[in-house]
């Protein structure tokens, strides 16, 4: 059984894991202190939200999402990470983390819910398009630095 919920601090070390697993499949590289500032923000909860997956008491996924205003219809909420221990994938993990922040976007009035996630990631989007629509949208990144 999956049990979704907030994290807390005795969650630190499991989801550390979990981002660190995220982030060396995005080949993103982060510094040490990069997770502790996370993880700050994260506990705060004003700006960045987190949920955590459980499954037998253990930490097993996480979903970090955000809100921010949109010109044109009430604030949106943006998924920004979701990710899923290799050795519960398949379980409706995912799925449920979808679920919680589809919830906390309707508790809010948000008027979508969306993200985005690498063109091959084909486990992903297996899922992704039972659970929402994809609009043909492609983003680009532009360098400030």
């Amino acid at each position: 059984m999956i049990e979704i919920g907030s994290l807390g601090p005795e969650d630190r070390a499991a989801w550390e894991v979990l981002a660190r697993g995220y982030k060396t499949f995005y080949r993103t590289e982060v510094p040490d202190e990069g997770y502790e500032e996370m993880w700050q923000r994260l506990l705060r909860d004003d700006e960045v939200h987190a949920v955590g997956a459980r499954a037998d008491g253990r930490l097993v996924g996480m979903a970090h999402y955000l809100f921010h205003a949109s010109g044109w219809m009430a604030d949106s909420c943006y998924l920004q990470d979701l990710y899923v221990d290799e050795a519960v994938r398949g379980r409706g993990v995912a799925r449920a983390l979808i679920e919680r922040v589809a919830d906390a976007a309707r508790e809010r009035g948000a008027a979508r819910l969306y993200w985005s996630t690498q063109e091959g990631n084909a486990t992903a989007r297996a899922l992704y398009d039972k659970v929402a629509n994809f609009n043909g949208f492609i983003r680009y990144d532009y360098p400030l630095t």
